[in-house]
């Protein structure tokens, strides 16, 4: 019984001494809904058609899209946490959902006033804006779905 406790007491020990060198990735989920055009503007309406389909409609197209953003980083000994659930909730509302939902993006959005708003060119922003609010010390990454079977890595 003694020889257990010793080897649960060592166990508990290393577990707790590798916290501040694991690294572990907290996800959170948003949504919203944005309108666009692919365009090419050096193009012809025929080429464009052919390049980006129907969603060269010139009267825009709208889709609802997940996002998904992680944080990865070691865990905090005092909270048990990666980074604060609550903080990452309002960054990605005040940053992403505030800025894009209900919006064009190619009308509302001086980044696309000269590049074309692809799930692509999304995700990076997105990255961008929420790089500058998020630590140093921890990494992220983006996932954002255009479609429930078309979405985008970033980086990759």
């Amino acid at each position: 019984m003694i020889k257990k406790l010793i080897n649960y007491f060592k166990i508990k020990s290393i577990r707790s001494n590798h916290l501040k060198f694991m690294k572990v990735a907290l996800t959170r989920k948003a949504h919203f809904n944005a309108a666009h055009r692919l365009h090419n503007p050096k193009w012809d309406e025929k080429k464009n058609k052919a390049v980006f389909g129907p969603c060269s409609n010139p009267n825009f197209h709208g889709h609802n899209y997940e996002l998904e953003v992680t944080v990865i980083g070691e865990v905090d000994p005092d909270t048990g946490f990666v980074f604060d659930s609550s903080k990452l909730k309002k960054l990605i509302k005040e940053e992403v959902e505030d800025r894009f939902d209900h919006k064009n993006l190619n009308l509302d959005t001086p980044y696309f006033e000269n590049k074309n708003p692809t799930t692509e060119n999304l995700s990076i922003l997105i990255y961008e804006l929420l790089r500058v609010r998020i630590e140093k010390s921890f990494d992220i990454k983006i996932r954002l779905y255009e479609t429930p079977r078309i979405f985008v890595d970033y980086p990759a």
